[in-house]
């Protein structure tokens, strides 16, 4: 029994395939998965490769597989760092959707770049497994075929349950705090005394429920100190004072934002502390952030 492909590029499409069903999956549906992971380890490298390499010749099936998983390794952060700068700024939605499309893209220039070539030179692959007839096999290969089906089975049974249970174990709240522009920079360091910064807080629930959330924000006077006995310099913490409060309720996959401006009326180095509380208790942090903002 033969398996493969090479007049058309049925890795291609399933390639188109599998990238759509994750990004239902995990945009339309939030159900997180454990074959995702190859749409970050391996799928946008494979694809790059295809692009490099649409024939049968210059690598072979060894090396194309380790350079799908180099180059996805190391275009996927690069990929983060451009949507960190784009208008919809650094989100786990804004990620899974530029790595889609990123995908789909590299898809649709392999595809074209290898049906440009002659059938007989495009890549290719098969797989031949050998099949013996049933009644004609031996008692004990019988037993051993019988053995492999059942054990590929139970793996199928076990990876399958594991599918089912991973979104249950997986809840979270996350807590962000970007720059004024809505991105992982520009975060306000160094101002002048009552001087206006701004930053814009953010919470998105994935806690599987409704959730009642506390946002406390709080400036921390820190001094620099030298630790004699650890030969290093020790922050210490001097005093606190609480800034602003806020409750927030949200529903399973909902996401609240909110410019927050502050002022800190003392020079010195202080810390800017944003806390998130759940379910109406104040007494442990749930999320901590903070920035360190150096007044003159």
């Amino acid at each position: 029994m033969k398996f493969g492909f090479q007049l058309k590029p049925y890795d291609l499409f399933a390639s188109v395939i599998f990238t759509l069903a994750e990004l239902g999956l995990l945009l339309g549906f939030g159900i997180p998965n454990v074959p995702a992971a190859l749409l970050v380890i391996f799928l946008p490298g494979y694809l790059l490769v295809a692009i490099l390499f649409p024939g049968n010749g210059g690598i072979n099936w060894i090396e194309r597989l380790a350079l799908s998983f180099a180059l996805s390794i190391g275009s996927v952060p690069l990929l983060g760092f451009a949507v960190n700068f784009a208008p919809m700024g650094l989100r786990s939605s804004s990620v899974i959707l530029t790595l889609a499309i990123f995908c789909l893209a590299l898809a649709l220039v392999a595809f074209f770049r290898r049906v440009q070539l002659p059938p007989s030179r495009r890549l290719g692959l098969v797989l031949e497994i050998p099949v013996t007839l049933w009644k004609d096999a031996r008692p004990l290969d019988k037993a051993l075929n019988g053995a492999v089906i059942f054990s590929v089975i139970l793996v199928a049974a076990t990876f399958a349950v594991a599918l089912l249970t991973v979104h249950p174990n997986e809840r979270f709240t996350e807590f962000h705090v970007l720059g004024p522009s809505g991105r992982a920079s520009g975060y306000p360091s160094r101002l002048n005394v009552s001087q206006a910064a701004e930053i814009i807080l953010g919470a998105e629930n994935h806690e599987g429920r409704v959730m009642s959330y506390t946002v406390r924000v709080d400036l921390v006077g820190v001094q620099i100190l030298y630790n004699a006995t650890a030969r290093a310099n020790d922050t210490v913490e001097v005093n606190s004072t609480s800034l602003s409060w806020f409750n927030v309720t949200l529903a399973d996959g909902q996401n609240w934002t909110r410019p927050y401006t502050f002022s800190i009326s003392s020079g010195g180095l202080w810390k800017v502390r944003f806390l998130l509380f759940r379910d109406g208790g104040v007494s442990a942090a749930y999320r901590e952030l903070h920035l360190y903002v150096t007044v003159s």
